[in-house]
């Protein structure tokens, strides 16, 4: 299972995001109430909801969580790990009742996908958190995640894992390279390529191969992307648009090449040595799927403390040898390659977990879908995609 599972057309959270938009002010929480008070020094004891397959596990019992269990150990905190969120719009909706009326969620830490992120930064759901408290994160943090426009200087939001949307294609089938995002375009791909259907997980890659800036992109990129992509589905060279069945398409040969996401190429490479995945010339975008402290949270300083843990770069690399997805933490490299373990010494040259310098000059994280723009940009997506 991925955590970066297709959006969907009608959802909880598409609604909440209209509802902030029209500036409903029910749904803002203002900074002074935010916060609950603190029960941290008494009660040892976090909740953590996270994405399932999605943390380290012990080899020979896959319900044991070796990095968890040393903190709790190191520190004194039981955490509560859940695995309950499998779909962004899904665990917006379950748990913005509370958030909207004030009240607990009973989580002490979240991770969601950096788009829907900032949906909760804009509407006061998270709390800003004390990086005096966390020397790792202020240390370790990968500079090219650390200002988000939803979010400057990530003070309400710790990546997670990060990745890369990108290409992948099967080499030998195709019998040539793709270095750009139009090569897909080609005659010898009609009916043979596949993009992405989620919207937030599709257009800046797209938009990217038109020149557009992302990271401060107009309502005119938008609509130069949207209109290429009409013009694509009507000669039907787009074979279909995909939520991460893309995965078997690819591996069956069905599809030649696909928008993909990094973490998944890593798993199927290791099948198949002729799929590759680039970093088209043009650009590509850098994701973060991040950690939050909900308003109310009754265990903020432990919360702190546990994000604050996993950026300490020898546990930031034990995370990224099971999950492989790109470490946010680039000081893990070197914990990696001088480990003596040649598959960890291997990971840490990997460069779909540690990008290399020339390939991070081309990754860029885009700016955000505004409340406001949504609602049309949706349906214009939706209409073309045939959501």
């Amino acid at each position: 299972m991925s955590r970066r599972t297709l959006l969907r057309a009608l959802g909880a959270g598409a609604g909440a995001a209209a509802l902030a938009g029209c500036g409903v002010p029910a749904a803002y929480v203002a900074p002074r109430d935010r916060a609950a008070a603190d029960r941290s020094e008494r009660d040892k004891h976090l909740v953590f909801a996270n994405w399932p397959l999605y943390i380290d596990v012990d080899e020979d019992d896959p319900q044991k969580r070796p990095t968890l269990e040393d903190f709790e150990k190191a520190s004194g905190i039981s955490v509560k790990y859940t695995e309950e969120i499998n779909d962004n719009d899904e665990f917006f909706g379950k748990i913005s009742p509370a958030l909207m009326n004030h009240q607990d969620t009973g989580r002490d830490i979240i991770v969601v996908s950096d788009w829907m992120a900032s949906r909760y930064v804009r509407l006061g759901w998270v709390q800003q958190m004390d990086r005096a408290a966390q020397p790792h994160v202020a240390r370790e943090l990968d500079p090219l995640l650390r200002k988000p426009a939803f979010d400057p200087g990530r003070l309400h939001t710790v990546p997670w894992q990060s990745g890369i949307t990108g290409i992948a294609y099967n080499r030998k089938k195709l019998g040539r390279e793709i270095r750009h995002t139009s090569e897909l375009w080609h005659d010898d791909l009609r009916g043979k390529v596949t993009l992405l259907a989620g919207m937030d997980e599709a257009f800046a890659l797209l938009m990217m191969a038109g020149g557009a800036d992302v990271t401060r992109w107009t309502a005119d990129d938008f609509h130069t992307m949207t209109d290429q992509l009409r013009r694509l589905v009507r000669k039907r060279h787009i074979r279909r648009f995909t939520g991460n069945d893309y995965i078997k398409d690819l591996s069956s040969g069905d599809v030649l090449a696909c928008q993909a996401y990094s973490g998944d190429v890593i798993q199927l490479q290791a099948d198949n040595p002729d799929i590759e995945f680039v970093v088209p010339e043009e650009g590509a975008e850098l994701w973060a799927e991040s950690l939050m402290i909900p308003d109310l949270a009754r265990h903020k300083r432990n919360a702190e403390r546990l994000i604050d843990y996993y950026y300490r770069p020898d546990v930031a690399a034990r995370v990224a040898a099971e999950v492989n997805y790109v470490c946010p933490v680039p000081a893990a490299r070197e914990v990696l390659a001088s480990s003596g373990d040649k598959e960890l010494a291997e990971l840490a040259e990997n460069p779909l977990v540690f990008p290399t310098d020339e390939m991070r000059g081309r990754l860029a994280t885009a700016r955000d879908i505004t409340a406001r723009e949504r609602p049309a940009f949706s349906k214009e997506w939706n209409e073309i995609v045939g959501l």
